[in-house]
């Protein structure tokens, strides 16, 4: 287990009852948690705005039927098969689809992937989330 280290911070009244608030709505059992929790998503963030190496998902939603989508969506993959660690294919309907991709890489070029997928026409819905490979929380 790793050190605690004790810290205070000082807050105006209407700031400490706001995070207050936060804290309850979250489900976290306590400002400290809550707070590391908060730390560690601007770390997160902190990572994909300095190109780091990071992971990502990205959701895909599209119409299987719509002509030749499938097989570009799949040669897209393999031309980013360095980046491109694995990939669930889910039938929702007739004629949708929804694929979640897991890639890792420089953040931009993880982010250039998810915008070539999500351009090609027949895709309905695309959605990128932002992870760390976990280097910037040790």
């Amino acid at each position: 287990m790793s050190q605690l280290v004790r810290t205070s911070i000082a807050l105006e009244k209407p700031l400490a009852d706001r995070l207050a608030r936060l804290v309850r709505e979250s489900g976290c059992t306590n400002r400290s948690e809550y707070l590391r929790d908060l730390l560690r998503e601007k770390l997160v963030e902190l990572e994909w705005e300095r190109d780091a190496t990071v992971v990502g998902t990205l959701t895909l939603v599209y119409d299987h039927a719509r002509r030749r989508l499938s097989e570009r969506l799949t040669d897209l993959q393999h031309h980013h098969h360095k980046a491109i660690l694995a990939t669930t294919h889910v039938h929702l309907g007739a004629h949708v689809c929804v694929e979640v991709i897991i890639v890792r890489g420089a953040a931009g070029a993880v982010k250039r992937i998810a915008d070539e997928l999500r351009r090609q026409k027949g895709v309905l819905h695309a959605a990128l989330s932002l992870s760390t490979t976990g280097k910037a929380l040790e």
